[in-house]
């Protein structure tokens, strides 16, 4: 829950934010702009997002073509990712909070914290810089910032589950947890991070092993 205190009243309450709504909106934000981009394509730039260099004909536009290959979906996109990235801060912030409350006798938990909220960091300024700057424009920060995005966002997820693992091994905090295993939120969030995890391995692999299985004809 955010809240915001009155400035000149320490105990007073601006406004109340759940946590829940913040995550919703933030995911709705590129939800939104990804539908109205691939529904203004086909509406309106169905040649021009469909088009392929070999001639191959499409009935939908590819998603690089939707988002950033015409005018207006390349601003809304922009928009929507940039809209998107100020709370993903505030959530970094949030979970870097988080990790501190939690007093972890292991000796490396501090520097794991540190490693952790920087791919935090990291992830989101990468997707800000592959948004904005399209391969068209530079081709080289566009690749680098989709490269460092791709795997600060793994190694953020993998650390994040090492951390949960290690919390609730090495604090007195989670013996709430560690009584009641299955039905906790604390639980439930750490095997949907595993899941998200693993999720994201496979996606990462099936593409990999696809960019190298497509080879030109010597």
């Amino acid at each position: 829950m955010f809240q915001v205190p009155l400035p000149l009243d320490r105990d007073g309450i601006l406004f109340r934010l759940r946590f829940t709504t913040l995550a919703v909106g933030t995911v709705c934000c590129p939800l939104f702009g990804f539908l109205f981009c691939v529904i203004w394509s086909l509406l309106f730039h169905f040649q021009e997002t469909t088009a392929t260099h070999c001639g191959v004909p499409n009935y939908l536009p590819s998603i690089s073509a939707a988002i950033g290959g015409e005018t207006p979906q390349r601003y809304v996109w922009r928009f929507c990712i940039g809209l998107h990235s100020a709370p993903r801060f505030l959530v970094a912030i949030a979970y870097w909070n988080h990790y501190q409350s939690c007093h972890c006798a292991h000796p490396r938990y501090p520097r794991l914290c540190r490693i952790n909220f920087t791919l935090n960091l990291l992830e989101n300024i990468a997707l800000l810089l592959l948004t904005y700057v399209s391969s068209s424009e530079n081709y080289a920060i566009h690749e680098n910032s989709f490269i460092l995005f791709i795997t600060s966002a793994l190694g953020h997820m993998l650390l994040t589950c090492i951390l949960w693992r290690m919390t609730k091994k090495h604090t007195c905090c989670c013996a709430a947890v560690q009584s009641q295993p299955s039905s906790t939120p604390e639980v439930a969030a750490f095997q949907w991070w595993e899941k998200q995890l693993l999720r994201a391995l496979v996606e990462f692999a099936k593409g990999f092993e696809g960019s190298c299985s497509v080879r030109p004809d010597l």
